[in-house]
């Protein structure tokens, strides 16, 4: 046994690890992470080790939601150290595990910061009032003498100090406060400042470690086919070939786990990465397609198109005044039908997951985007005990809501417990593209009338498609809608005020394996409503600014985004042979408004620049709610003008990236400006909060420059008419 001095002793136990249990926060009932099995428990004061500080003043703040890119890493551990007292260079930052004591740790629906908002500050006041009434308590003096800064505890009068080291031992001893006090933003040293994100210069210099850069000692190397089809079967397979490959150590029958479905895989397995995939182009199989459905992108389209015909099942909430009496008295009415595909997510760093089983315990190293729901999937179903399941959550290379489905992790899992030695499962780009889960297919069919004024007096908003719910949670839409689809075009979610509205909803089954991608129905749905009403601005022969404009008397915030927007993009003074379009939206407890100005490029377009106004309420760091919504600008333009993946016999037919395409660099060398609000409010979402509105804000531009109105995405920019 290892003799521990008694300074070593006291370094050990005296920790200070304080914070808050975290259920899950409160989620409105049509937002989109309702379907989280989180406990609703009142939120409650008690010790958690969110911060850490030892006798020598080291400081360790958990991050308790995954960096996908989005800022998270610098974001969260923010919060807590404008409480502390302490600055971001006096701290160091690790990831949490996946363990109960950190409450959720998933992210999505761009929540992490204000789900964090409150419960992290808390903790970081109620650590820094414990630390001064430690100190205090060894001056003998009033705790109103005293006050932190810059991880010291200081005495006014005499200007004595203690560093936090000095103080944790007695601190750890206290009473955790109740209601720790919280700053006035006013007082905030650290938030709301453009700070340089610490991780950065690691993603860099390539000293940043993300899930595929995971590395154990004897570790094999795994690569799987998977059938061509999907859901397919594995009828036979002949490994001898794969096996002569030099460094191939097995040919295993393997598994993907999906929500809603098993299919099956054949995994070559070998001591380096390219020997698995040599052995894995010499394999020979024979796939049982029985039963899978030849699924065709184009019939799936005509299908929704006919639903769309068809009555839909209204959202009752959703639903005011008397749309159908309203539209057929109406002289002036219009209806349009807005289609968009199915899209991958293809993140930069394709599915990667490193699993050690060893006997009833299992360790992993992945990155994804929820590490406690990894704990729970993976013991439900290999029988784990939760607490023998470890998660090394590491820095995602992009994710985009892909990563929050562990398939890749559960195959890794299979694999491993069948080969007795640690193993890294790396997808290649065509497997990412190939097999999903894709972003949904939907159709919208648009109906909208305008009053004797030339004011919009009804709108009715069918969407036609698959849900992602009756996959993921097995619940049936049939008769009744979707109440995550309606994401963004809710009375909530929508700025509008319509005297008669109606939102429906059809349900169109499709075997296409979908989920949650970026704004995940917003993408959907902001598309169809924004164009639709510059489709109404145009038949009331009204300015598209105006028109929404008098739409919003009850919206002050979204009132002030389009004023800003129209002074920021010199909406009123377009320059000869260009046109601006926009496009509003209220999503995640954002505001935000596009305007994009187009001109001529022989029979096409080039876009010439964008500019967003974002009311985002208080930000953590300004400079990366302008990156985010930069990001989400090119994604947003590139799922519009790029192509979109469709199938043929149940076969997805693009490949990799010369034929499932992004937008390349000298496509996007187009200014984005992004102007932020100043504003008080609780902070909003902006990791997705950017992308539904920029295609339609491209396509009104277009439709303004040369009269063409687009109302299918993708379309080519070269040739729009």
């Amino acid at each position: 046994m290892k003799n521990n001095s008694r300074r070593e002793f006291i370094k050990a136990s005296s920790l200070l690890a304080i914070g808050f249990s975290l259920p899950s926060f409160g989620r409105e009932k049509n937002e989109i992470h309702k379907i989280t099995n989180i406990s609703n428990a009142s939120l409650g004061l008690e010790l958690n080790p969110y911060i850490v500080i030892d006798d020598l003043g080291k400081i360790i703040i958990y991050n308790a939601k995954p960096d996908v890119g989005q800022g998270t890493w610098q974001a969260i551990p923010m919060l807590l150290a404008e409480e502390l007292e302490v600055s971001m260079e006096q701290i160091e930052i690790r990831m949490t595990d996946g363990t109960a004591k950190f409450g959720q740790q998933g992210i999505g629906g761009s929540n992490s910061v204000r789900s964090r908002w409150k419960p992290m500050r808390q903790a970081g006041a109620a650590a820094k009032e414990m630390l001064i009434k430690a100190a205090s308590n060894k001056w003998q003096v009033s705790e109103n003498e005293c006050f932190a800064k810059e991880a010291k505890v200081y005495h006014k009068p005499t200007n004595k100090s203690f560093t936090y080291g000095e103080l944790i031992a007695d601190a750890s001893k206290l009473e955790v406060p109740k209601s720790p006090t919280l700053k006035d933003p006013k007082d905030f040293k650290l938030l709301g400042k453009s700070l340089p994100r610490p991780e950065i210069p690691s993603k860099t210099n390539g000293k940043a470690v993300f899930g595929i850069d995971a590395v154990l000692p004897n570790m094999l190397y795994a690569s799987i086919e998977m059938p061509p089809a999907i859901y397919g079967k594995v009828g036979s397979f002949d490994g001898a070939e794969a096996m002569k490959v030099k460094g191939v150590k097995y040919v295993l029958k393997t598994e993907r786990k999906l929500a809603h479905a098993i299919p099956e895989a054949v995994a070559v397995v070998a001591d380096n990465y390219w020997a698995a995939l040599k052995g894995r182009k010499a394999l020979k199989i024979t796939w049982n397609e029985e039963g899978v459905e030849r699924f065709s992108t184009e019939k799936y389209i005509q299908k929704l198109r006919e639903l769309g015909k068809e009555d839909g099942n209204i959202y009752p909430e959703n639903t005011k005044g008397d749309f159908t009496k309203t539209y057929t008295d109406a002289s002036k009415k219009l209806e349009s039908v807005y289609e968009t595909p199915h899209l991958a997510h293809s993140p930069l760093e394709p599915e990667t997951a490193t699993v050690w089983v060893q006997g009833e315990k299992v360790e992993i190293w992945a990155p994804v985007q929820s590490p406690d729901g990894v704990i729970k999937q993976v013991s439900e179903y290999f029988k784990f005990k939760p607490e023998n399941v470890k998660v090394n959550a590491m820095l995602l290379g992009g994710a985009f809501g892909r990563k929050s489905n562990i398939d890749f992790v559960m195959e890794a899992v299979h694999i491993a417990k069948q080969v007795n030695q640690p193993v890294k499962l790396i997808w290649t780009r065509e497997d990412d593209i190939k097999q999903g889960p894709f972003r949904q297919a939907m159709v919208s069919v648009m109906q909208g009338s305008l009053d004797e004024n030339g004011t919009m007096s009804g709108l009715n908003h069918k969407q036609v498609g698959d849900a992602i719910l009756r996959q993921a949670a097995k619940m049936d839409f049939k008769t009744k809608p979707d109440f995550v689809a309606i994401e963004s075009v809710s009375f909530k979610g929508s700025p509008y005020q319509i005297p008669n509205r109606r939102n429906s909803f059809n349900l169109a089954e499709s075997p296409v394996p979908i989920h949650w991608w970026r704004a995940p129905y917003a993408c959907n749905n902001v598309f169809p409503q924004e164009s639709f009403i510059d489709e109404m601005a145009h038949l009331a022969g009204a300015d598209p600014m105006e028109f929404r404009l008098k739409m919003l008397d009850k919206d002050a915030r979204m009132t002030n985004v389009l004023r800003e927007l129209a002074n920021r993009s010199d909406y009123k003074n377009v320059k000869t042979g260009q046109a601006i379009g926009i496009s509003v939206v209220q999503l995640y407890g954002s505001y935000i408004a596009h305007a994009v100005t187009v001109s001529k490029k022989g029979k096409g377009v080039k876009i010439e620049k964008v500019v967003s106004v974002i009311d985002c309420g208080l930000t953590i760091n300004p400079d990366n709610v302008k990156a985010q919504t930069q990001g989400n600008v090119v994604m947003g333009i590139s799922s519009a003008i790029k192509n979109g993946i469709t199938f043929v016999d149940g076969k997805v037919q693009q490949n990799n990236f010369h034929d499932y395409q992004i937008l390349r660099i000298s496509e996007a060398g187009f200014p984005i400006d992004v102007h932020l609000m100043e504003s008080f409010e609780s902070p909003g979402g902006v990791g997705e909060t950017g992308l539904p509105p920029i295609a339609p804000a491209l396509t009104n531009a277009i439709f303004r420059l040369t009269g063409k109105r687009i109302t299918t995405l993708p379309f080519d920019m070269d040739n729009v008419g």
